[in-house]
């Protein structure tokens, strides 16, 4: 069944544990970014972890191959159990990563994901086209996807983020068993933001997502137990279907 993870995209831990409390059950994973690591850190991690979540650190490392292996194996020192790296950065880097992780977590019983980022789901095609420089009709974003999923996969890594209109090319292309981990997920009836490449739980879950990343219909709820709970119920039909 497709795991939700909510983003904790808040600028104190006093905040985002309130949510945390709040979703209580209902929510297993979470997912730190810079917003909430710049200001509190390793706190954030600990937090969590005191009250049995799992979590997904999600600094995207970017950086030469020893820095990045260095970077990772003290993520996963500190606890989280996923991490993420650019796939942009190429197989050296991303091979190196996904041997520090394993050396580093190898006497821990659950062996954290290292995961890769391919496109961010802000991007369309005229911002992609931007950034690689590409000339005419230019590279759709499915196709620069699909090419550093493979990069990452060659690499060892355990899977990709990714947009949901990604992933059965994807799955096709790397296997089954490779881990997708898909943002942009809007529950209907929700603000789509900055976000672009975007679909409902259930269209992700349907299409083979093995997690999807929530953030601001559930840390901006007024009830984020509630709101969890329908996303939850929402993936438990299409995996019941």
């Amino acid at each position: 069944m497709t795991k939700l993870i909510v983003a904790l995209d808040k600028d104190t831990l006093e905040d985002a544990m309130n949510i945390v409390n709040a979703a209580g059950d209902e929510v297993e994973w979470y997912k730190i970014g810079s917003q909430l690591f710049c200001t509190e850190g390793v706190k954030a991690v600990n937090e969590l972890k005191k009250r049995g979540k799992k979590v997904f650190l999600d600094l995207k490392f970017h950086d030469i191959p020893n820095t990045v292996a260095n970077a990772v194996a003290a993520a996963v020192r500190m606890g989280v159990d996923m991490v993420n790296v650019h796939a942009s950065g190429g197989s050296e880097m991303m091979s190196g990563a996904m041997q520090a992780a394993v050396e580093a977590g190898r006497n821990r019983k659950f062996q954290p994901l290292v995961i890769a980022v391919t496109v961010l789901t802000s991007m369309n095609h005229e911002t992609l086209n931007e950034v690689l420089n590409t000339k005419g009709d230019g590279i759709s974003p499915a196709s620069h996807v699909i090419h550093l999923a493979g990069l990452a996969e060659k690499s060892g890594l355990n899977g990709v983020v990714c947009s949901a209109h990604e992933i059965n090319m994807i799955k096709n292309y790397c296997g089954r068993d490779f881990v997708l981990v898909v943002p942009g997920i809007r529950p209907s009836g929700s603000a789509l933001g900055d976000q672009k490449r975007v679909m409902t739980p259930a269209e992700a879950a349907e299409k083979g997502a093995d997690f999807i990343v929530v953030g601001r219909p559930v840390i901006m709820a007024e009830n984020p137990a509630e709101a969890a709970k329908r996303i939850n119920d929402e993936l438990a039909s299409v995996a019941s279907f």
